[in-house]
């Protein structure tokens, strides 16, 4: 059905998608800072992934499950955390992981849950739009019809907590051109 507005996807509850969240300078600022760091191919259980990844603050081990202390997220990026805690209204301290990521054309990323420890999840989209996609944990209720599919742009932020964390699956289409992403994660207990 064709229609003059953008129908908005039936979210589940707990997402949120805000498009424009950052500005056009802002995401230049946070490009500038993110060509300065050194990014590594990412390793889930001795796989290579095609994307390269940063991170600060905690790191999860996928390999041994274990939670430890990384390097202090870069002052760079304490714009953006503070503007992504004021719109949650979170405290900032709460934000226990900062994780650039570098999606090449063609990266995709499976259907998954983050990391156990985590709680919220707040992502921000730099530099190229991806089609996210959301589907119920439970398997039972799994299905073609239960895919929610959406376009995340450029420049704005998608939040995953309470039920979207707990009971959805996420995952991204492959990008068709170089995509970054800087995810947000506060840990569990923290809220």
């Amino acid at each position: 059905m064709n229609t003059l507005f953008v129908i908005e996807p039936n979210y589940p509850e707990g997402f949120s998608y805000i498009p424009d969240f950052i500005n056009s300078n802002e995401e230049k600022k946070l490009l500038e800072e993110i060509s300065k760091t050194e990014l590594h191919h990412f390793n889930f259980h001795g796989f290579k992934a095609n994307r390269k990844v940063a991170s600060f603050g905690y790191d999860y081990s996928f390999d041994n499950g274990n939670l430890t202390k990384g390097k202090e997220f870069p002052v760079a990026f304490d714009f953006l955390i503070q503007k992504v805690s004021l719109y949650l209204a979170e405290d900032s301290v709460h934000f226990a992981e900062l994780l650039i990521t570098e999606y090449a054309p063609g990266t995709v990323i499976n259907w998954h849950r983050d990391a156990p420890p985590f709680d919220i999840i707040a992502g921000i989209s730099l530099m190229g739009n991806c089609t996210f996609r959301l589907r119920p944990q439970d398997k039972e209720k799994q299905g073609r019809s239960s895919i929610i599919s959406f376009t995340v742009q450029q420049r704005s932020l998608y939040i995953i907590r309470g039920p979207a964390r707990t009971s959805w699956q996420h995952s991204i289409a492959p990008v068709k051109g170089t995509r970054y992403s800087i995810t947000l994660r506060t840990l569990k207990g923290n809220v």
